[in-house]
């Protein structure tokens, strides 16, 4: 008996009231079995019309059944406390702080595993059953476990918020829909939600279209990194075998002008040793006739003396010194000479070949660039502000409000002679060069304006394209007056009428140059994509008046 008793399972002789192995245990006429005490004050509790009912299956009774002691499960419960077992439920189904209890628990609490909406209470899988079992709750809502569930009550009227106001936006119970919500926009909460469900599904839709737009493009950035490191790493790789064949291609010609030197050295030097030897053995000669000579001189005998004398032989010029020039001390000093004009030329070459490359180096772009911004605070993030160069203004043109400000007159300005001047259209430059990415506003009036960034080597003197603000590749051109777009002389006519406020937007390194339309909105008038090689300059061609505005 105690070794099956072992392999029983606590949890049957445990009550589902207390939770805890059964104490005094009874069994009521169903056949579930309690606690004596927890289904005493189960009943004296909770049973206000005097029937009474089982607290797993919902039987009820008429009558309050007589509690008697069940000798034999109380015997049962006796050994299992005897073998050590414990009936008590592991902690983790106990309702923590941050749990949902369960309403129908009495002392310590399980956690509820759903909540009802209709009954607005929480329930543990014991309590739950007859919301699976009994048909009087099959038309309750089930839903996860909430602790808000009082927040469906009504404050005022203490019912069930079942409908919702449009026109407040809230949830409100029926007696609210006929009392301070009268005349209101109502529906049933259930239709309610129907409605915000498929507002939610759509945005849910384009949420995930746009993670997958963007995963899409993430894809894309991840290929790009694996491009760019294996572009850079061939091109490492490559540079490195082309300047190890220079330096190669100079040790070479490095030891082909020491080889030159070398063999040009040894020939010299043999050739001035044969000379040398030359002369030497001629001096040998040169000394024994001079010992002859000598000894001659010094005979005593005149009759001797003269005999032997014209037995000497004639004495004859040296072949070898006549012919010996020797020029001033430069043997091979040409040699390191050439040697350094060569140095000077390579590192000419490679100062103009490292610029060049550092150049190309940094010209590398991906091409990413931010979003545009949307409204105009987001344009105005990027504000500057433009000041008017005097040195490029025609001399019908005036500056005025801190050069910030152009206005056509009739009358030629004494303006000094300058290389940047326009000399023949009424336009003007910026001083600040534009790079990154910039927004200002330009206020127009008059006949004729036209908004222009250009870059600086646009020509100056003349009536030609090449100065004209968008008849050359120099500039880009909003012909205000005409509602035209020009670049390189190619004019298109742009979305609409330009407004007296014209925002220009610029984002340099991902070439983009737009034009808005300033007031309560911004309107895009036009926009280019293209390729800046130079740093820009703001201008604006006036036949009338332009301000830049200080941006606010």
């Amino acid at each position: 008996m105690e070794q099956q008793a072992v392999q029983l399972d606590p949890e049957t002789f445990s009550c589902s009231i207390c939770l805890d192995l059964l104490k005094d245990p009874v069994t009521i006429p169903c056949g579930h079995s309690y606690c004596m005490n927890c289904i005493t004050n189960f009943w004296d509790g909770g049973e206000k019309e005097k029937s009474y009912h089982c607290p797993q299956c919902r039987k009820t009774f008429t009558q309050r059944p007589d509690l008697q002691k069940h000798t034999i499960l109380a015997a049962l419960v006796e050994q299992l406390k005897k073998t050590g077992l414990q009936a008590a439920p592991a902690d983790h189904r106990y309702a923590g702080p941050e749990d949902v209890a369960c309403d129908f628990c009495s002392g310590r609490k399980l956690k509820a595993t759903k909540s009802c909406l209709f009954c607005l209470a929480s329930y543990c899988e014991n309590h739950l059953q007859p919301h699976y079992d009994s048909v009087t709750f099959k038309k309750h809502k089930l839903v996860e476990t909430s602790k808000n569930l009082q927040e469906n009550i009504c404050s005022r009227h203490d019912e069930v918020m079942k409908m919702f106001c449009r026109t407040d936006q809230k949830c409100i119970c029926y007696l609210c829909s006929v009392d301070e919500h009268k005349g209101h926009d109502t529906v049933s909460a259930a239709a309610e939600r129907t409605e915000r469900q498929r507002e939610l599904e759509e945005r849910r839709g384009k949420i995930q279209q746009m993670i997958q737009d963007q995963e899409k493009d993430v894809k894309l950035l991840q290929q790009e990194v694996e491009a760019i490191n294996h572009s850079a790493d061939k091109t490492v790789e490559d540079s490195e075998k082309i300047f190890t064949e220079l330096i190669r291609l100079l040790q070479k010609r490095s030891s082909e002008v020491k080889q030159q030197i070398r063999s040009q050295q040894e020939t010299e030097v043999s050739r001035v040793k044969d000379v040398q030897e030359k002369l030497e053995q001629e001096i040998t000669e040169l000394k024994r006739k001079d010992a002859e000579l000598e000894q001659l001189s010094h005979t005593e005998d005149h009759n001797q003396f003269l005999l032997n004398y014209p037995s000497l032989p004639a004495l004859s010029e040296s072949t070898h010194s006549s012919s010996i020039n020797i020029r001033p001390l430069r043997h091979f000093e040409d040699v390191t000479a050439a040697v350094s004009q060569l140095r000077d030329k390579l590192q000419d070459v490679l100062r103009d070949s490292w610029t060049n490359i550092s150049l190309m180096v940094t010209k590398v772009n991906v091409g990413l660039s931010e979003p545009e911004p949307k409204g105009r605070a987001g344009f105005l993030r990027y504000s500057c502000e433009i000041t008017l160069d005097p040195n490029t203004a025609n001399t019908y043109l005036v500056l005025s409000e801190g050069n910030r400000k152009v206005t056509w007159t009739c009358f030629n300005q004494s303006y000094s002679s300058h290389p940047d001047r326009f000399t023949d259209w009424v336009q003007v430059l910026s001083r600040e060069s534009l790079t990154g990415r910039c927004y200002w506003e330009v206020e127009r009036s008059g006949l004729f304006v036209s908004v222009t960034v250009a870059y600086k080597n646009i020509s100056r003197a003349g009536r030609g394209n090449k100065c004209f603000f968008g008849n050359n590749d120099k500039s880009w051109s909003l012909d205000c007056s005409r509602s035209r777009f020009g670049h390189n002389n190619i004019w298109t006519s742009v979305s609409g009428p330009v407004s007296s406020r014209v925002g220009v937007y610029l984002d340099h390194r991902a070439g983009i140059l737009s034009f808005y339309n300033v007031s309560k909105t911004m309107t895009l008038l036009h926009r280019v994509q293209t390729r800046f090689t130079q740093p820009l300059l703001a201008g604006v061609y006036a036949e009338g008046s332009a301000e830049f505005c200080k941006p606010k």
